[in-house]
This record gives C-alpha cells, sequence and structure tokens, in this order.
C-alpha cells in the first residue's frame, strides 16, 4: 500500500515509464521494493506499493520517488510526467516554496498561495524571475502565471476576424517575434475560416456542425498555437 502522507503532495508520476524501466531491467515489484526497504529504510513499501504506482492508483512522494529512481538505476526526471501547476515545475527541480518566493522577491505566504490557488499574483519582474528560477519555457510561464485565458482570447479574436491586427499583441503576452508568429496565424485563421465556411451551403443541419466544429476548435486553440510553434 501507499507510504505515510508527505506535506508536499507528489510530483507529477510517469507511471508508465516506471513499469517500462523495471521491466528493461527484469525486476519484478517485489524486488524493487526490497531495495526500497534495504537501502532506503523505507518499511512502507511493499510490492503492492509498487504496483499502484505503476497502475496510476497513488504516486510516491518526494523522497520515494528519489529511492525509487535509484533502485531503478535511473534519474528521477525519467519518472517524471509533464509539469503543469506551478508546484509540480518546483517540485521536480526540488526546490522549497520559501526558496523559489525569496528568489523571486515574494513573501512566502504569497507565493504558497499561488501554488495552492492557481492564481498568480507577482508583477512581471517576479514572473520573469520565476520563469528563470524555475526554467519555465514561455509555454509554461503563461500557463503557470495566469496567461492562458489571455491568450486564447487573443487567438479566438485573430482567427475568427484579422489575425494581423492581433499579432503585436500576442507577441507582447508571449514574447515571441512577431515574424514567428505570422506563419501559426495565418494557418490557424485558415483552419477555422474554412471550418466556419465548409458546410455552410447545406443548410441549418451544416450550420450546426460548422458551429459545433468552431467551438471545439476554440477550446483547444491554444494548445494548437504552441503545436504549430514547436513548443
Amino acid at each position: 500500500m501507499p507510504g505515510p502522507p508527505s506535506h508536499d503532495p507528489p510530483p507529477p508520476f510517469d507511471a508508465g515509464a516506471a513499469r517500462r524501466i523495471r521491466d528493461s531491467l527484469g525486476m519484478a515489484p517485489g524486488h524493487v521494493a526490497h531495495g526500497m526497504r534495504a537501502s532506503f529504510g523505507m518499511g512502507h513499501i511493499t510490492p503492492d506499493t509498487i504496483t499502484a504506482w505503476e497502475r496510476g492508483i497513488a504516486a510516491p512522494n518526494p523522497g520515494e520517488l528519489a529511492a525509487l529512481a535509484a533502485v531503478l538505476w535511473c534519474e528521477p526526471t525519467q519518472l517524471i510526467g509533464t509539469p503543469r501547476a506551478l508546484r509540480e515545475h518546483r517540485l521536480i527541480r526540488g526546490y522549497a516554496a520559501v526558496d523559489v518566493a525569496r528568489a523571486v522577491g515574494m513573501d512566502t505566504a504569497e507565493y504558497e498561495a499561488a501554488e495552492r490557488t492557481g492564481v498568480w499574483t507577482g508583477d512581471a519582474r517576479q514572473s520573469g524571475a520565476l520563469a528563470s528560477v524555475l526554467g519555465l519555457s514561455v509555454r509554461d510561464r503563461l500557463a503557470v502565471t495566469g496567461g492562458n485565458g489571455r491568450l486564447a482570447e487573443l487567438l479566438g479574436e485573430a482567427v475568427s476576424t484579422r489575425w494581423q491586427a492581433h499579432s503585436r499583441a500576442l507577441a507582447k503576452l508571449t514574447g515571441i517575434d512577431r515574424k514567428m508568429l505570422e506563419a501559426p496565424l495565418r494557418l490557424m485563421h485558415q483552419e477555422y475560416q474554412n471550418l466556419m465556411t465548409a458546410t455552410l451551403s447545406r443548410g441549418m443541419v451544416g450550420k450546426s456542425a460548422s458551429g459545433e466544429q468552431g467551438r471545439a476548435y476554440l477550446e483547444g486553440i491554444v494548445d494548437r498555437f504552441w503545436t504549430l510553434l514547436g513548443m
């Protein structure tokens, strides 16, 4: 069964990677559990614990993750999934909340509230410092500092009207050169307009289908934007 609760939530765990690495070493869950008990004093770890982790039923806490990686002869980062939330980015890098808060010039309580609520209250300078400390990509920086809402809004306006009129605002928001944005915005505008016009000649049923496709496109517009940019 899973071990004792940790004060910190677990980092995003890649259950499939853990299973694949264990299989490649020819180890059974019992071997892994024994290694964690014998080498790291984790008496609460059983074969059922390993199986639960690999099935995604539970996840190791930061200390257990480090021990698991050592037993599997791999880096902890190989067992970590894609981080999304601010806390996950911090945990992956092994920083304490107080250290990140100090580095970005923010009160620790305010920083912890940002992690807990998902609402970033830092200014532009603090956001830049956060990205530097945690090694955040442009995509991750916007996600953890609450910029995705504005990004989705601007992209929606760009594909439904004239994309050229929104390139400056998008460049300012993302920090990406306007010329790099031209090709993705042009293609997204074309994709969206094609969806909205393809079935207009088929009557109300076609219009309804077209509208649904358009809404679905807008719902995934942020991911589509980053995909086209290769980020």
